[in-house]
């Protein structure tokens, strides 16, 4: 099975990206791609009537931020194929088919991997260390391997898309989207692709700022997917609290001094974060029974589809 170029939206989310924008889409157009889309988050330097003047179709987003645009581009898109990527020139068109080429092979979602062979210069020493922690983060927190969680360059099905229940408004949404797809079970795949230093425009991402709240959404999310990870860390914290203030109070118990308060409150700080740990267990046993569930529903309604 191959995927027809007329059957693939590229989309491409654009704040203030006029000297790249028109390049891009025009090289897209080239490759025989005539559905380009531009979700545009109101740029003042005429990136809209760039876009449009290149070929683009050009939307105007109501919402700030990356994730807004993404997320009011999925109800906007009609074609079944879906090749997302920054416009800000630092993802290549030509890896437009080997991107695709897994959807065609019935895979949901395509991450685009740029950590695999990046140019000379793309990343700073920050930004890739920030990079390696968060995926490592999100392989502890949600048990798998994506390499890349945060790239722009993303091929997915319509269907798959609309699966996911997307709230992120800003650059954390990359980060969801990975989360809901492993969530929902889809079929992802990791594909190398060159990732090119940024040709003069402005970054608009902060990399400590941005990288603490992306950091935030690996751990906030995992209360859905990994309970016991989510629940795990709180009691384990509480229950340190606790266990550090029960080594003080024993060292002053040790020199003939009583603190009986804090003896209380020792006893129930790790009460507290063992009950918090149960409860991610507890959570974890009940998220597994209910995956179970669903794929048991899934088996039985493909059994009962009448054969082709």
């Amino acid at each position: 099975m191959n995927i027809e170029r007329d059957e693939v939206c590229i989309f491409i989310p654009t704040l203030n990206e006029a000297p790249t924008i028109a390049e891009l889409v025009g090289e897209f157009r080239e490759r025989g791609f005539r559905h380009v889309l531009v979700m545009d988050g109101n740029s003042t330097d005429g990136t809209p009537d760039i876009a449009r003047s290149a070929g683009a179709v050009v939307r105007t987003q109501t919402g700030k931020g990356k994730g807004n645009a993404i997320i009011e581009a999925v109800e906007a898109i009609d074609k079944p194929y879906v090749l997302m990527l920054d416009g800000d020139g630092t993802y290549a068109p030509e890896d437009a088919e080997r991107m695709l080429a897994p959807l065609a092979q019935g895979f949901d979602h395509v991450i685009g991997d740029r950590l695999a062979d990046p140019d000379g210069g793309a990343f700073t020493r920050l930004n890739l260390l920030g990079n390696q922690i968060l995926n490592h983060m999100f392989r502890i927190a949600h048990g798998r391997d994506l390499r890349d969680i945060l790239s722009g360059y993303r091929a997915f099905t319509l269907q798959s898309i609309r699966q996911m229940t997307l709230k992120e408004a800003g650059f954390e949404i990359e980060t969801e989207m990975a989360v809901e797809a492993v969530r929902h079970g889809q079929q992802i795949t990791v594909v190398p692709v060159r990732y090119i230093a940024r040709p003069g425009t402005v970054t608009k991402l902060n990399p400590v700022q941005d990288g603490a709240r992306i950091f935030s959404t690996i751990y906030r999310l995992a209360k859905m997917n990994n309970p016991i990870f989510y629940f795990g860390i709180i009691g384990l914290f509480i229950s340190l609290v606790g266990g550090v203030i029960g080594i003080y109070v024993v060292y002053e118990w040790l020199r003939n001094i009583e603190h009986l308060p804090l003896t209380i409150l020792t006893v129930l700080l790790i009460t507290i974060g063992f009950q918090i740990f149960m409860f991610g267990v507890i959570s974890d046993m009940l998220l597994g029974f209910h995956r179970e569930t669903l794929r048991q529903i899934e088996q039985l309604q493909e059994a009962s589809k009448p054969p082709r």
